[in-house]
Order: C-alpha cells, then structure tokens, then sequence
C-alpha cells in the first residue's frame, strides 16, 4: 500500500475523469467566469498527470492527479458545482 501502481494510478484517472464530466454538466452558484477558471485548472492538472504519466514518471503523475482532483472538491464544497455525488466529490 505504500507504492504507486500503474493500477492505481489508473483508478484515479477514472474517478478524476468522471468527477468532471459530472462536474462540467452540474449547476452552479457562481458565474461563467468562476466555473470555466476552475474548469481550466482541472484539466490543466489532468493533462500534467497524462504528460508525467508519459514520462515515465509516475509519482508526479499521481501527485497532478490529485491536484485536479483536489480542484473539483473545492469546487463542489463552495458551490462552483452543485453536485451530491459523495463517492466522487468531497461534499
């Protein structure tokens, strides 16, 4: 439990990807401007974690993975994306 797999690394990609095709389709109390900012730092660190990944490097791969996922809970928390989902999002 205190390695990062392939496997591993692929169940977060999973779970981050379909935490923000439910986030991009979820409401939101805050404008366009807010949410697109977030939405851009999402995917930002998703990409960086493809980028790593494809580097070979798989600790910062995880580590962007994260970030991105770390986005979307934030999001959710304050109300960027009204979303419900507690197996997804920190909510």
């Amino acid at each position: 439990m205190d390695k990062i797999t392939k496997d591993k690394l692929e169940k977060y990609y999973k779970i981050t990807k379909e935490a923000i095709e439910k986030a991009k389709s979820s409401k939101s109390k805050f404008n366009d401007d807010v949410r697109s900012d977030f939405l851009n730092m999402i995917e930002s660190y998703y990409k960086d974690a493809e980028y790593f990944e494809s580097k070979g490097d798989i600790v910062s791969a995880f580590a962007a993975i994260n970030y991105a996922h770390g986005w979307l809970d934030a999001g959710a928390r304050i109300g960027v994306f009204l979303v419900k989902d507690s197996r997804l999002f920190t909510v």
